[in-house]
């Protein structure tokens, strides 16, 4: 791990200039040593921008991977057969732990966790911050997008861990188990919550977070983020009591919330998950049983455009590219105030407001030009219920698979091709475990 850190904070440093802000020091350099140590505001800022910016490298990666593995797209490669082979079980392949999809996320989103500590080490010693106010900006900022990062990390290899101490890269804490490392994110973000209470933002950041870019907006994603974890821990009253303090909104504006932005000014990037319709070699095409499950009149199916011609490789077939990005500077959604709601219902079935529930999906299919849920009002029929919602409003947003899996329901996802698996996690990258 050591050496995947060292690594990772190298990686980083050609994207930190990425928000259209001055370019940051490598932070691989010797310098940066020096810079923490009584950092100017100016280079707190860099800091800043370089740990928003470190959250994008291979996040295509994160999302093609996660949608492979729910089977929500099939991601045809004519450079790597991976994507259709043992990322989709074929025949008696395993996993790789020496693979691009393992290695890679892991190290990306470790840079960025790097980066955020890099950041509160240099606010602890900056001599150029005279409130407590400015330094809980940084702090609240750097720990909510390093608990954002680790979880990431963990929804890939799940019950095989992740570390959450990497304070120190040089004496790094254990591989958590995933109950550990979740109580960790959480306790993360609520300690960024209390320093976001009493705050101010010394910095600027991109337009993907309009209107969540002080601290009082910065706060509401973070406890968005919080409401997520809760999900993920079954802690359903905990959720609405995040979800209350974030900034959902029930009736307007599903889409509403924090991006990864991308243009194609000086020093930014591309939306890598762009593709024109109807290409070929490098492309994602949309699952089939998405168009075949989708309800009629659902307006979610403009997130496939039908193609010219179907797309055939390693004996899968799609008709659909994915075109949930449609343009090069498309954003990417961090958080949405969509998810929020259907957060929002998944919480009330489980406490058995079932009303309140319904209520909520109803808002869904009301945004999509569906009629209003009709069907048996049971906590399980409802569950599916709101399944389904996440299916087709969060899809291709790296979601379904986890869904699948927290619901224990991986086994009802389709197979393509006889002993074809549905993966429930990835392995440690082989660094990892052999430590």
């Amino acid at each position: 791990m050591k050496k995947l850190l060292t690594i990772s904070m190298f990686c980083a440093a050609g994207f930190l200039s990425a928000c259209n802000k001055n370019e940051i020091t490598n932070p691989n350099a010797p310098t940066m040593d020096e810079i923490v140590k009584n950092p100017t505001v100016s280079e707190l800022n860099n800091l800043v921008t370089g740990t928003e910016a470190a959250m994008r490298p291979d996040l295509e990666l994160y999302i093609e991977s996660v949608a492979v593995f729910g089977r929500e797209i099939y991601r045809f490669s004519g450079s790597d057969g991976r994507w259709t082979a043992e990322m989709l079980g074929q025949g008696d392949l395993p996993l790789d732990n020496k693979s691009f999809y393992v290695n890679r996320p892991w190290i990306y989103r470790y840079s960025a966790v790097r980066n955020a500590i890099l950041l509160q080490e240099g606010t602890k010693n900056s001599k150029f911050l005279d409130t407590d106010e400015a330094k809980n900006g940084y702090y609240g900022f750097a720990k909510t997008i390093m608990a954002y990062q680790l979880l990431l990390n963990l929804n890939l290899t799940y019950d095989n861990g992740i570390r959450t101490d990497v304070k120190d890269y040089r004496k790094l804490g254990p591989i958590e188990k995933r109950a550990d490392a979740l109580e960790d994110i959480a306790l993360l973000l609520d300690e960024a919550d209390t320093h976001l209470a009493n705050a101010e933002f010394l910095f600027e950041l991109s337009s993907g977070f309009a209107g969540l870019d002080d601290p009082e907006g910065f706060r509401k994603f973070n406890r968005a983020l919080a409401a997520r974890v809760a999900a993920y821990r079954e802690k359903w009253g905990d959720v609405q009591t995040y979800l209350a303090a974030s900034f959902l909104d029930l009736n307007n504006e599903p889409n509403k919330g924090a991006y990864h932005v991308y243009s194609a000014a000086s020093g930014d990037v591309l939306n890598p998950l762009y593709a024109p319709k109807n290409t070929t070699g490098e492309i994602r095409l949309v699952h089939p049983s998405y168009i075949a499950d989708i309800e009629a009149n659902d307006d979610r199916i403009n997130k496939a455009s039908k193609r010219n011609a179907p797309a055939t490789s390693a004996d899968l077939t799609s008709e659909y590219d994915y075109w949930l990005y449609p343009t090069e500077s498309s954003p990417v959604g961090i958080i949405r105030n969509e998810e929020l709601v259907l957060l929002y219902a998944e919480s009330k079935i489980q406490l058995n407001e079932l009303n309140e529930g319904r209520d909520a999906l109803n808002r869904i299919r009301t945004w999509h030009n569906l009629p209003v849920y009709s069907e048996a009002m049971t906590q399980p029929a409802l569950i599916n219920e709101m399944l389904k919602q996440r299916r087709f409003s969060l899809f291709g947003e790296g979601h379904r698979w986890i869904d699948m899996r927290r619901y224990g329901r991986l086994n009802t996802l389709p197979i393509d091709r006889p002993k074809d698996d549905v993966w429930t996690q990835l392995p440690l990258p082989f660094s990892e475990s052999n430590k």
